[in-house]
């Protein structure tokens, strides 16, 4: 009940001297305590007689021990003092407490029914309500259609968004706006800007749902808290559907990666809903909250981040790495899903103490890829971890600079130095040029001829100076793998050319 709703009883002829008419209560307490915190429970009109004042300093003492309570709103009557002292006025609007004047004529207990009566009919009115709302969801209701019931019944308007700034249910035109306000609240509900913003259940935020209630509803958070609540029925409903799902998945990227039956892991993608000629990509994620002692671990929170990402239009199934998602392509193909992770990313880039990341395989068609497609973005999945978090594709890991990234630099310094100096040393007692000449034999793909044109020497040259790198090192640079090796020691220590 609100206190505009007291003023408005023409019989009692209260008074407002200070603080929001729209300040709602919940019960009535009849106190002249001085102390009266530890009998409080918040959200109480408080009703006084003003037998604890004596000096002014009282009032600041008394309202102190209030607004600590929680209380919602103070009743002073004028029967012991025959008015209401100015300094209790004060100490109400600076602790922004409601104040009523309640006269003389007008005893407690008349006013204690009077609103005991009003609050009893708000109790049927929400019984009600609560009947209605569980009828709409008996009735097979939609998110859309229960959220339009629901806010309709407690006569408020707003949006539902994930935590990535998609809209789940409503209208924003602000959705990535009203994402960063709910994640970087220090508590809810919290006012942002036109809206104020309440959480859908107790999940964590990077993978939650807000929900933002046009204008400021602070003052009557239990509407918004209702709405809340209803909402987050409905998600929950949505999530028990989703459980049988994850496992199939589980199940599918299992199988895969023990090398199942090639018509077995068809099936089981049949299962996932994806045809054999149906490209997809394989997503691996986690969310790591570095320090944090509770909440889900990183990749059950991944896959919980990456299904909101996507809109739910996927399952991700939790491993010991990561969570793992094969997600269909639409016509963007692994471009656009890369650029639809990365948005949403940005947008939960703003909770601090939480980071994504995310490795993306390129694009697959049949089941005969899959296990391929999972390594693929695991690797990726650890390089975007080595990074301290982002997107990272297929393509990315296939370069030289970012292999090298994903070694420590005392390892890549070992390396490096182990295999280089032989020829380092060489080239210092003998004035000679070896590690220059490996240098450009690998660029030009170990042509002798090419070699020998850019360096101005005989090519029986480049092959004599070859042969004693070999013999230095105990390396053959006709063998792929040993001019790799040679390769990425040379970028990782950029000798002279």
């Amino acid at each position: 009940m609100r206190i505009s709703d007291l003023l408005a009883i023409d019989d009692l002829r209260l008074t407002l001297l200070t603080g929001d008419p729209d300040r709602e209560f919940g019960t009535v307490h009849i106190t002249d305590l001085p102390e009266p915190g530890r009998y409080l429970g918040g959200g109480e009109l408080v009703l006084t007689g003003l037998m604890w004042w004596h000096t002014p300093a009282d009032s600041a003492r008394f309202v102190a021990a209030l607004k600590r309570a929680g209380v919602a709103a103070l009743g002073a009557g004028r029967a012991w003092l025959g008015h209401v002292p100015d300094d209790l006025v004060a100490a109400c609007a600076q602790a922004g407490l409601p104040l009523v004047d309640v006269p003389v004529e007008v005893s407690f207990r008349t006013l204690a029914e009077l609103a005991g009566s009003r609050l009893a009919g708000d109790v049927r009115d929400a019984l009600g309500r609560h009947r209605r709302l569980v009828a709409a969801l008996a009735e097979g209701a939609d998110l859309p259609e229960l959220f339009r019931v629901t806010a309709a019944e407690l006569g408020v308007t707003g949006v539902v968004v994930s935590a990535s700034g998609e809209v789940i249910v409503g209208s924003a035109g602000d959705p990535a706006g009203l994402a960063r306000a709910y994640l970087t609240a220090p508590r809810l509900p919290a006012v942002a800007g036109e809206h104020t913003i309440f959480a859908v259940g107790r999940g964590h935020r990077a993978a939650g749902w807000a929900l933002a209630c046009d204008g400021d509803l602070l003052d009557r958070a239990d509407v918004g808290y209702e709405l809340a609540a209803c909402v987050g029925l409905e998600r929950g409903r949505i999530e028990e559907g989703r459980r049988v799902e994850r496992r199939l998945a589980g199940q599918l990227v299992a199988a895969a990666l023990t090398e199942a039956d090639v018509s077995e892991l068809n099936a089981r993608l049949r299962m996932c809903g994806i045809d054999s000629e149906q490209p997809y990509a394989v997503v691996d994620v986690t969310a790591p909250t570095p320090g944090a002692t509770r909440g889900p671990d990183p990749a059950t929170l991944g896959g919980q981040i990456l299904e909101e990402l996507l809109g739910r239009e996927v399952v991700a199934a939790a491993s010991a790495g990561g969570a793992v998602a094969v997600v269909p392509l639409r016509e963007s193909g692994a471009d656009g899903l890369a650029a639809r992770l990365r948005a949403g990313a940005a947008v939960l880039s703003a909770l601090p103490g939480t980071r994504l990341c995310a490795g993306l395989s390129g694009a697959l068609t049949g089941a005969a890829a899959l296990k391929g497609g999972v390594e693929e973005a695991g690797h990726a999945r650890r390089l975007a971890e080595a990074r301290d978090g982002g997107v990272v594709t297929s393509d990315e890991i296939y370069t030289h600079a970012l292999l090298l990234a994903t070694v420590p630099g005392d390892v890549r310094r070992s390396f490096s130095s182990r295999l280089l100096s032989p020829l380092l040393d060489y080239d210092r007692g003998h004035q000679s040029d070896l590690v220059r000449t490996l240098g450009v034999f690998l660029d030009r793909a170990g042509s002798w001829n090419a070699c020998a044109e850019l360096l101005h020497v005989h090519v029986n040259t480049v092959r004599y100076r070859i042969r004693r790198i070999e013999e230095l090192t105990g390396r053959d640079l006709s063998t792929m793998a040993d001019r790799v090796d040679f390769f990425l020691a040379l970028r990782d220590t950029a000798p002279p050319r």
